[in-house]
């Protein structure tokens, strides 16, 4: 393995990766560090605050609770959801199109590959652009449920300044009186389309996910720490089928000890460099 963080001797890795990747398929397994330079703050990157998301047997729980989280989610999303796909995003759609990449597994929920061009995504965390009825499975367009929140709580103050989060949460108080919006379809509890803390990735997402690694030849992590657990499970997959892991990330990661090459950089130029490297 291949750790170093001097310009030549990441350029020295950047070759060893290219080498790794040329003429090979390549499944790519994205965390938070691809959209931090969309403008998506990273949840366990160097300087990232100490958070207490919401789990989701709370949300369940307790109506004040679901409030709660609404009233941070809304407020997040008018920031969260204006985010644009960046350079490393385009990039590894290129690979995509040109045959380099067969498919994108995302530990993030902002759904900025789908939107920068990727047709085979699996979301492993699901969407923030999505809303699902935890009652019928109804599954609506946040859009959609954002405008329905705004017309029944023409109180609550969208211009407030926020500090957005990697999930579009954010934190708000005094939300007792707030009305939340219920399933049109069956008057269940809404709740956005991503996997709480607490919950598990859904079994046929995991499936979709290892699919992809399955058919690929090479595994390529770009801005994931690989702490959550499904991100562990995909790169010990690769690594049971001996299958040469490139780990791109900021600072240490858990995949470090299995990876053939390690590029401690950022994520944009890196996908960049290998696209044009690649693609020609």
């Amino acid at each position: 393995m291949s750790i170093t963080t001097t310009e030549e001797g990441i350029a020295q890795a950047l070759d060893q990766a290219i080498g790794l990747m040329a003429g090979r398929r390549v499944a790519v397994l994205t965390g938070a560090g691809v959209s931090t330079d969309s403008g998506i703050p990273d949840y366990r990157g160097e300087g990232a605050p100490v958070r207490t998301p919401m789990t989701f047997q709370t949300f369940l729980a307790s109506e004040t609770a679901r409030k709660r989280y609404w009233a941070g989610s809304h407020l997040g999303w008018r920031a969260f959801g204006s985010a644009l796909p960046n350079r490393g995003h385009r990039a590894i759609a290129r690979l995509e199109s040109g045959g380099a990449v067969s498919g994108v597994v995302t530990q993030n929920v902002d759904g900025l590959h789908r939107r920068a061009g990727s047709a085979r995504v699996v979301e492993l965390h699901g969407a923030m652009d999505r809303v699902v009825c935890l009652a019928c499975g109804q599954v609506f367009a946040r859009q959609a449920i954002a405008e329905r929140l705004e017309r029944l709580n023409p109180g609550i103050d969208l211009d407030t300044a926020i500090r957005a989060a990697p999930d579009g949460d954010v934190e708000v108080d005094g939300v007792e009186g707030m009305v939340l919006p219920d399933c049109t379809v069956c008057g269940g509890i809404l709740k956005p389309d991503v996997v709480f803390f607490g919950e598990f990735v859904p079994a046929d997402t995991f499936e979709a996910a290892a699919a992809i690694v399955k058919e690929s030849e090479v595994l390529l992590v770009a801005g994931s720490s690989l702490v959550v657990n499904s991100g562990v499970r995909l790169l010990e997959l690769a690594r049971r089928r001996r299958m040469p892991i490139v780990v791109v990330n900021r600072g240490l990661t858990k995949g470090d000890s299995r990876a053939a090459v390690k590029l401690d950089a950022g994520a944009s130029e890196v996908l960049e460099h290998l696209a044009d490297a690649l693609l020609g």
